[in-house]
């Protein structure tokens, strides 16, 4: 989200479907309710809402980012507008509905026929397919190719950088290594998922799960025709099982969607699909695609990660701008890990004494104020379940505490401090405001903070990389995360689980691996009463956060601009993001 960025106040039910608040907790105007539409704009006015409902056709939708796609391969992308941006082009078993507000939440039949038949004791998954399904080049999608596209992520070496949460779940010590080296002549080897004919597919867990279909809904779990499938460059062109297919594609400048025309809307009734064509513009220049926001030319950005201070400031003073932009808190906690194997960070106390000398405030400013999010204390967003105001550091206080800092510098042996370096993608301004801040913090403890910028295109290999992060000295590391699904596992587990710690696209930067960290995960997975579920959550939580590996620096919001021609505009907190499978222009241009 990417990962989606959700929260979860009640375990998947019967029929998938969650029943309790939603991501974004207090976000402003509206109901959730499916008929609630809005067609007189204003702030928040796509926030738990439909603005401007409309099923009109036509027009090119022009999405432009100042961040480039991780990957446009549903195996390897975890940038959480990428898996937003899916929705055109990757269809999976189930998917979360195209409905505003917690509604959006809710896991829905999309290839799959139907909800699963979930065997008594929990651990058998069987799903049957729609009819008449295919790919953009006519050919049928059968189980065999879902079963096809969940093995490449087990190909590590080729597949990297996308959720592996399939792999934990599906292996079960076959140590299976994907496709590319599988001696099954048919290359589907994984003994975990069946697929006795073209249209049932059977999964088989070691234990029950209840946030297995959330994983059915991510986009590594999407078809992949073998016959089409090129490994490590299957990004450059994926087949499509959407409403779109790529026309155009060319890293770091632009991508174009057109319509698919082997798609059946009437197997998709979800999906709006209601623009000719959907354009993604990237550029170096952040501030210029805020001015094209608000000239016009520009109708969204595709990160959707809020304007820049400047233009913040020009929108929120003018009540005529103001009234085209949202502002919902996005599931993100914005941090620094604090990586303890590289020193002086295996020392505890010199983790403290970051803690302590921390000025929230300045790395609240730092993001754009409290319009971009809340100061926090802990490890699970405010809006999900099991999180509470734990807050050991005294981080909300918004100040920092020297004295502490400097007496843990004592206890550390380092009480004339040190240096150190810190890691940061140069092509996110708020993040090198963060870096820059914390950097100026310390100052004060003589901590010395050197600031290393490297392409945000390259996380998964530099900061999600524990041998680069090693040899390079990064004791801190600025980034966010926002829940892959919509539970305490789903934000904490990538961050916190030893047994997700991966070569590269790493996420658990402190490379926490507590066995008895993982035992709670395990615990809660199979806890089936969501409150008792949410104290394990929060026990993790408070653990991890005791062990000052995580800096947060905002629970956070993103005040983004919408162009007035939109229509069908709404915040999914499936992805704390405006869902952009709905949106149309009005104008039909």
């Amino acid at each position: 989200m990417t990962r989606n960025r959700t929260l979860a106040a009640a375990a998947l039910v019967a029929t998938l479907a969650l029943t309790t608040a939603a991501c974004g907790g207090s976000k402003g105007g509206g109901t959730s309710s499916e008929a609630s539409a809005s067609s007189k704009g204003g702030f928040n006015a796509a926030v738990d809402k439909v603005l401007n409902a409309s099923d009109k056709k036509g027009g090119t939708l022009n999405l432009w980012s100042s961040t480039d796609v991780d990957s446009l391969d549903p195996g390897r992308a975890y940038y959480a507008s990428v898996w937003n941006y899916e929705r055109f082009y990757a269809r999976t078993l189930l998917a979360f509905d195209g409905k505003p507000g917690k509604e959006g939440l809710k896991l829905v039949p999309d290839l799959a026929a139907a909800q699963p038949e979930i065997a008594a004791d929990g651990k058998t998954y069987t799903f049957k397919l729609k009819k008449g399904l295919k790919f953009e080049d006519g050919s049928p999608i059968t189980t065999k190719d879902i079963k096809y596209g969940i093995e490449r992520i087990f190909a590590q070496d080729v597949v990297a950088g996308g959720p592996t949460y399939l792999i934990n779940s599906l292996d079960q010590g076959q140590n299976y290594k994907g496709p590319y080296t599988d001696s099954d002549p048919n290359k589907l080897g994984l003994k975990t998922v069946e697929t006795p004919d073209d249209t049932t597919i059977v999964f088989h867990l070691a234990a029950p799960d209840s946030s297995f279909p959330f994983l059915l809904a991510m986009g590594s779990a999407s078809p992949v025709p073998q016959k089409l499938d090129t490994g490590a460059k299957y990004g450059d062109k994926p087949v499509s099982s959407g409403p779109y297919k790529f026309k155009t594609v060319e890293p770091g400048k632009n991508y174009e969607l057109v319509r698919n025309e082997n798609w059946d809307p009437a197997s998709d009734p979800f999906r709006k699909a209601l623009p000719d064509v959907v354009k993604l513009t990237i550029t170096t220049n952040a501030d210029d695609m805020d001015a094209r926001q608000l000239d016009g030319t520009a109708d969204l950005d595709w990160a959707q990660t809020g304007l820049s201070q400047a233009a913040q400031a020009k929108v929120l003073t003018d009540p005529a701008l103001k009234a085209n932009t949202d502002d919902p808190y996005n599931g993100f906690i914005r941090f620094i890990s604090i990586v303890p194997k590289v020193a002086p960070f295996d020392n505890i106390h010199c983790r403290k004494a970051v803690m302590y000398a921390a000025d929230t405030t300045a790395l609240q400013t730092a993001r754009g104020g409290s319009v971009a999010g809340s100061t926090f204390g802990s490890m699970l967003p405010p809006n999900i379940l099991g999180s509470d105001d734990y807050d050991p550091f005294e981080l909300t206080k918004g100040k920092p505490n020297l004295d502490k800092a400097k007496a843990e510098l004592k206890e550390c042996g380092k009480p004339d401090g040190f240096t150190t370096t810190i890691a940061v993608r140069g092509n996110k301004a708020k993040e090198v405001n963060s870096a820059v801040a914390l950097q100026t913090a310390l100052k004060a403890i003589n901590v010395t903070v050197n600031v290393d910028q490297y392409d945000g295109k390259l996380l998964a290999s530099v900061a999600g990389s524990p041998d680069t992060v090693h040899s390079k000295g990064y004791g801190l590391i600025v980034a966010g995360w926002g829940a892959d699904y919509p539970n305490g596992a789903g934000y904490m587990q990538p961050l916190m689980d030893g047994r997700f710690i991966t070569k590269t696209g790493n996420s658990n930067y402190p490379e926490t691996n507590d066995p008895a960290i993982n035992a709670l995960f395990d615990k809660a997975a199979a806890e089936k009463d969501p409150a008792k579920a949410a104290e394990i959550y929060k026990q993790i939580n408070h653990t991890v956060v005791d062990s000052a590996v995580w800096l947060p620096i905002v629970a956070d919001k993103a005040l983004n601009y919408r162009n007035p021609r939109l229509t069908n505009v709404f915040v999914n907190d499936a992805f704390g993001e405006v869902d952009f499978q709905a949106l149309g222009v009005s104008d039909g241009k």
